[in-house]
């Protein structure tokens, strides 16, 4: 019989979380979704973008991520220590004020998340349009890999991305 991955099983909690966001409970519209299988490092991925309802100028994503590693570890029930997946979160927003609005959204989302992420803001501009509007690529990475454990907290953290992208929309 068929017994799914880590991977697999948050992937459906995950779906199903946010799609009740955004079909029951109208609080979000998603945008973008995406299920993929690198074959080149044999990975999985999978990705769901999404905007608070009627604010679409802040976008959300989640990545879930799963190694070969993991994924084999937990194929070939291998007493591999710390198996599970990585979680990532990704929010686009337009910043004209670099150095004022960069610095409201790490202190912001460093109260939101605590001290277990990694943060990074990544700039860019299209070119040849003057640089006064970027676009702020904000990455929080999870220290810690998650597994099905973590399956009853999906509701609680889903609730922290909605705070972060009502912070960002007000920054």
């Amino acid at each position: 019989m068929y017994d799914p991955t880590i991977f697999e099983n948050l992937k459906v909690a995950f779906e199903n979380h946010v799609y009740d966001l955004d079909n029951l409970e109208r609080k979000i519209t998603i945008t973008n979704r995406v299920d993929r299988m690198d074959f080149s490092i044999l990975a999985r991925d999978f990705a769901i973008q999404f905007t608070l309802a009627n604010q679409p100028d802040v976008t959300a994503e989640i990545v879930l991520q799963a190694s070969i590693e993991d994924l084999a570890g937990e194929i070939l029930e291998k007493s591999v220590q710390n198996l599970g997946c990585s979680l990532l979160l990704r929010f686009h927003k337009h910043v004209q004020n670099v150095t004022l609005q960069c610095k409201k959204i790490e202190l912001a989302l460093n109260a939101i998340w605590e001290n277990e992420i990694q943060l990074t803001q990544t700039l860019s501009f299209d070119y040849p349009q003057e640089s006064s509007n970027y676009l702020d690529m904000i990455e929080v990475k999870f220290n810690q890999k998650i597994n099905e454990e973590h399956v009853h907290d999906i509701a609680d953290f889903l609730e922290h991305v909605l705070e972060t992208l009502e912070v960002l929309n007000a920054v």
